[in-house]
């Protein structure tokens, strides 16, 4: 069993955290509590242009709920959790409470899978995905996020619950400039040189004449996670984990300016990490409340990876002939590699006796691609500005059975040629018209392959299906008075089923890939009706949604696979927030989204069944204060609620919980660096996690969340 101690001086190091975190400066506080007020909207992101869009809108002017997680907020989340599902769900109600694992099957935002982009690359897989899109990049390595909710097509395939752009750093101004930042990570019990982590990233960037560059390293060493009451958390050994894994990521990125109008960049990321395979897992009991834990024992196999290269080059033109030009090119190379285990769709009696046989499938994927869209502003007497763009995606890929080389997902291609045009026009001079166009053409080939002796050893007929959909947007910008927005929208996404899931469980003999429905693409019809109102003190959102699909997809669980089931479906919700500023030094925020599945279960046309958490977030609020107390010393203090759920299944009942956390940085002086210091679950809260509670009832994965940990970090800029 795994050796873990109780530190004697653990339960002072915790009061004088949360002491330290919570009373840091009061009289500083006082000291400034005549200072005037900001400009109106100056927290606001009235300013910022959503890249994601492919049309330059600003954030607050969109008919869609736009979230932009800034630079400062990512660190503040880091400093308490690098998981980057955690940062996510953190600061978005509507997207699901991380896994705390390597994968995030299960994770969608509003009860929808999500394209997740890295600076317009997309991560996510169309053919086959495998929960791993979460973890392409290190968010250390970040510069802001930005969150389209609810499907759209704008950037192709996969974006049924919205985009997740992520937005890597720029070069900084000067010549050289160099960032240092390390992390340590403790439990506040059980505290051994198993359950520490570390963490170092270092960035270097510049800017001479026309040229620009940068450079980011990262590492990550995790140990083993205990929960609320000093046990060893259960380690995923089929899925993988980020407990006891190393992670490495490293970013280059030149840019060159042509003239005053051209600029070309080149940007490659490796990203990777792997477990440390120290781990095997012990199994729970749900009926007692008890959750799996670790041993010390190496498990079979070999140790789960996500191996990741992402590359682009673009170009923008500023002033061709009066438009904007930008165009790219963008290739990615993925390789997940899930741990070894007995499942029952790996075994082979010509291989070896039932029940004994190993395996591990590794799921393997290239993308190439490209985006060019041309922008006109002004037309019209200004009140019109157009966008038309033509989009290419290339996707091979293939899922095969690690040590037996055996075919688990026929190799598969997807091709798809896209045209679009989005266009914006002022009605008048307080509303304006969003709407767009996309023509998407594509086609997908499958391999001839034969299923694995689980499923009959059936031969199945290769071959190539073709689709052709045209997708619609339109929406409404209202701005009645100064500071208020008022939207409505309705737009339309693309994706693909998991085909793996449909290609790996046949088990009927004569089927064609011809023949098949299942692989017919889903299309997701979304609305969503919502205002804004961001002037002097107070920002406030709020938006209400729906998304159909007559055709969608629910993700099941069989013998322990997770498979794909075809029904109609519907998510409906409430997205809710509001942020006050008592002055220049503290600020509150509050959110809440509350979001309700439904699906056909016996196609009749009647939405008659639940979706579990496999598919649906619960219901959330996050609170959370963030105070400048002076130049030096600033705290941030967040809290989160999970309300209890009931589903169709007993045995998936959500009991809720709520979890708190704290940081605190105190800059040491000009040239000096910064130490912080934060805590993670404050106050030690023992639960099962959402997915273990909601999603797959499975006593190896009935995992805890983690307990309170303790971090320690120093950053140093020159």
């Amino acid at each position: 069993m795994t050796s873990t101690f109780s530190a004697p001086s653990s339960r002072a190091l915790v009061m004088l955290a949360c002491a330290t975190l919570l009373g840091w400066a009061a009289p500083v506080g006082h000291a400034r509590s005549q200072t005037p007020l900001p400009p109106p909207c100056d927290d606001t992101d009235a300013t910022v242009v959503v890249s994601a869009s492919r049309s330059n809108i600003a954030a607050n002017q969109a008919p869609q709920t736009v979230v932009i997680i800034k630079q400062e907020d990512i660190a503040r989340q880091l400093a308490i959790s690098g998981n980057s599902s955690d940062v996510l769900s953190n600061l978005l109600p509507s997207y699901t409470p991380s896994r705390g694992k390597m994968s995030g099957s299960g994770e969608t935002l509003r009860g929808r899978t999500p394209l997740i982009l890295v600076d317009g690359v997309p991560q996510s897989n169309p053919l086959r995905p495998t929960g791993r899109e979460a973890h392409t990049i290190d968010f250390s390595l970040v510069e802001r996020i930005e969150i389209v909710q609810g499907a759209n097509a704008i950037n192709g395939l996969g974006a049924t619950g919205g985009t997740i752009n992520i937005i890597t750093r720029r070069p900084a101004n000067g010549a050289l400039n160099q960032s240092f930042d390390v992390q340590t990570t403790l439990p506040t019990t059980g505290i051994s040189s198993e359950t520490a982590s570390y963490k170092a990233a270092y960035n270097v960037s510049g800017r001479r004449d026309k040229f620009d560059f940068l450079f980011g390293l990262s590492y990550e060493d995790q140990g083993l996670y205990l929960d609320g009451k000093g046990r060893s958390i259960g380690a995923d050994t089929t899925q993988g984990d980020l407990m006891d894994s190393r992670t490495y990521d490293a970013l280059v990125k030149l840019g060159y300016q042509l003239d005053d109008a051209q600029r070309l960049q080149l940007s490659v990321n490796r990203y990777r990490i792997k477990s440390k395979a120290h781990y095997q897992v012990v199994a729970g009991d749900r009926a007692l409340g008890i959750p799996s834990t670790s041993v010390r024992i190496s498990p079979q196999g070999t140790p789960p990876w996500n191996d990741v290269w992402t590359s682009s080059l673009s170009y923008r033109h500023a002033d061709l002939a009066g438009m904007e030009l930008t165009a790219m090119v963008f290739r990615q190379e993925f390789e997940g590699l899930f741990g070894a285990d007995l499942n029952t769709t790996f075994q082979d009696p010509l291989i070896a006796p039932p029940g004994t046989l190993y395996d591990q499938s590794r799921s393997v994927a290239a993308k190439t691609g490209s985006k060019v869209g041309l922008m006109r502003d002004g037309l019209l007497d200004g009140r019109l500005k157009l966008t038309v763009g033509f989009d290419t995606l290339f996707d091979k890929g293939k899922q095969d059975l690690y040590l037996t080389g055996r075919t688990y997902v026929p190799q598969s291609a997807y091709r798809s040629y896209a045209l679009f045009a989005q266009g914006e026009y002022k009605l008048v001079d307080a509303l304006t018209l969003h709407a767009g166009v996309r023509k998407e053409q594509a086609d997908l080939t499958v391999d001839t392959y034969r299923t694995l002796a689980q499923y009959r050893r059936v031969l199945v007929q290769g071959g190539k299906l073709s689709f052709d959909e045209t997708l619609y947007n339109a929406g409404l910008v209202w701005n009645p008075a100064a500071g208020l927005t008022l939207f409505s929208s309705y737009s339309e996404g693309y994706g693909m089923p998991d085909i793996g899931r449909v290609l790996r469980a046949i088990n009927t003999p004569g089927l064609s890939i011809a023949s098949m429905r299942d692989l017919a693409p889903i299309l997701t019809r979304s609305v969503e009706l919502g205002g804004r109102y961001h002037q002097g003190r107070w920002d406030l959102d709020a938006a209400y949604f729906r998304a159909d699909s007559d055709f969608g997809t629910r993700v099941i669980a069989v013998d322990g696979a997770f498979m794909m089931a075809r029904e109609k479906t519907r998510t409906e919700g409430l997205d809710l927030g509001a942020a006050y500023r008592l002055d220049r030094a503290h600020r509150l925020k509050l959110s809440y989204a509350a979001t309700r599945g439904r699906y056909d279960s016996n196609q009749d046309g009647s939405l008659d069944g639940k979706l579990d958490g496999l598919n649906v977030a619960p219901n959330r609020v996050i609170a959370s204060w963030n105070a400048d107390w002076n130049d030096r010393w600033s705290t941030f203090v967040q809290a989160q609620h999970a309300f209890s759920q009931n589903f169709d299944e007993a045995d998936k009942r959500f009991g809720g919980y709520t979890l708190a956390d704290a940081t605190a940085r105190y800059q040491l002086g000009r040239g000096n660096g910064e130490l912080r210091l934060s805590v993670a679950n404050l106050f030690d809260r023992n639960y099962i996690t959402y997915y273990s509670q909601s999603a797959l009832v499975e006593p190896r994965r009935y995992f805890a969340g983690r307990g309170r940990t303790l971090s320690l970090g120093y950053a140093l800029r020159f």
